[in-house]
Formats: C-alpha cells, sequence, structure tokens
C-alpha cells in the first residue's frame, strides 16, 4: 500500500510541475503580447535579449540531412534560425523572413515549407533536408548539375530555395509544362532575373526522369 501511495503523490507532484511550467510560460507570453511596442522600446532597446534570458527550452528531436539531434532550444526559435545559427548550415538563406521571398526554402518529411515561417518546436521528430543535403559526397543532385549547365542563377543568394522549390515542383507533378513550372514556382523571387534559365533547368530534369 506504501508503495503504491507513493507512485500516486510522484504522479500529482509531476502533473502540477506540469501544470506550473504551463502557466508560467503562458503568462509571460501573454504578458508580451499585451505590452505596447513602444513602451518596450522607450523602456530598453535590448529588451527582446533580457526577455530571452526568461524563457525556458524545450527539447526537441529532429534529423536534418540524415543526422539525428537533440537540442534543448528557445519556444521561438523558427527552423531558418536552428538551421543557419544552431547547426550551422548556412545554405538555407534568410531573405525577407517573412514567407515572401522563398529563399529559405527546405524539405520537411519530403515536402517544401518556409522555414522562416516554421517554428522549430513543430518539426518534433521530422525529417528535414537542406541544400547541404542534397549532393552525395562530391556527387551533385541532377537538380544541381541542371542549375548550373543551364546559368540558373546569377548571385546565387535565391539559388538553394530555387532549387529546393525545383525538386519539390517535380515530386508533387507541377512540371508539366514550362507555364506550370513558372507558376509553381513563383513564391521563389530571383532578383537577378533567371527565371527563364531556371525553368530550363527543371524541365530538363523531369524529363530525364533522373530520380530525385
Amino acid at each position: 500500500m506504501a508503495s503504491k501511495k507513493t507512485n500516486q503523490n510522484k504522479v500529482t507532484s509531476d502533473d502540477s510541475n506540469s501544470r506550473r511550467d504551463f502557466i508560467k510560460k503562458s503568462g509571460l507570453f501573454t504578458a508580451l503580447a499585451l505590452t505596447p511596442p513602444s513602451l518596450v522600446m522607450a523602456s530598453d532597446k535590448k529588451w527582446d535579449e533580457k526577455i530571452a534570458e526568461y524563457l525556458e527550452t524545450v527539447p526537441l528531436s529532429i534529423e536534418v540531412n540524415g543526422t539525428k539531434h537533440n537540442l534543448n532550444i528557445e519556444p521561438r526559435t523558427t527552423l531558418l534560425d536552428l538551421l543557419r545559427e544552431q547547426l550551422q548550415l548556412t545554405g538555407t538563406k534568410k531573405g525577407c523572413d517573412h514567407g515572401q521571398c522563398g529563399a529559405c526554402t527546405v524539405h520537411v518529411n519530403g515536402t517544401r515549407i518556409l522555414s522562416c515561417l516554421s517554428l522549430a518546436t513543430m518539426q518534433q521528430n521530422a525529417q528535414v533536408t537542406t541544400i547541404e543535403g542534397l549532393s552525395k559526397g562530391k556527387k551533385l543532385h541532377p537538380m544541381q548539375e541542371a542549375f548550373i549547365k543551364h546559368d540558373g542563377f546569377q548571385c546565387g543568394y535565391c539559388t538553394p530555395g530555387q532549387i529546393m522549390s525545383g525538386i519539390a515542383c517535380i515530386k508533387e507533378g507541377h512540371a508539366n509544362s514550362r507555364e506550370e513550372i513558372s507558376e509553381y514556382m513563383s513564391g521563389n523571387i530571383c532578383r537577378c532575373g533567371a527565371y527563364h534559365n531556371i525553368v530550363d533547368a527543371i524541365t530538363e530534369v523531369k524529363e530525364g526522369g533522373k530520380e530525385l
């Protein structure tokens, strides 16, 4: 009987701690949301750094380019910032940081997403592929080879996102014509204007039927 009571007390204690933790985090985020921006900026220009000190981290298990990572991260960390700042995978670019340019495109469980709009905590146990994970040693991915062949980039900043979207374009069945490719790829902005060459590259890979 004593053992049973001890177990019951342990469960009750664990549940209580979880509730307190949830209430504490919820209260902090509510306070942040209700604080007028002008007041926060007036009080201290480095308010975000100080608030970050009070945010508790959460555990995250994630697989990136075939490597599993068990991390503790701040709840507000985006997948993009996790890749670039904590895992040092800087091939994925931060462009607009508002989901409007496509430079941060990666694949999560085989589907393209904008990593700047996804919290890393939402990708628990997910399989993420970035531009660094496409090649096999020195052997480039067919889409990478096609971009080089057709000069699908100039400055190269948007290229990782373009390539990741181009692969998804074919896999998801949206590469049946140049017009369809252009429509599907419209969310990826190329400020150098290499759109025609990008479509050429995707078309060649689609028609070549190579395994992606």
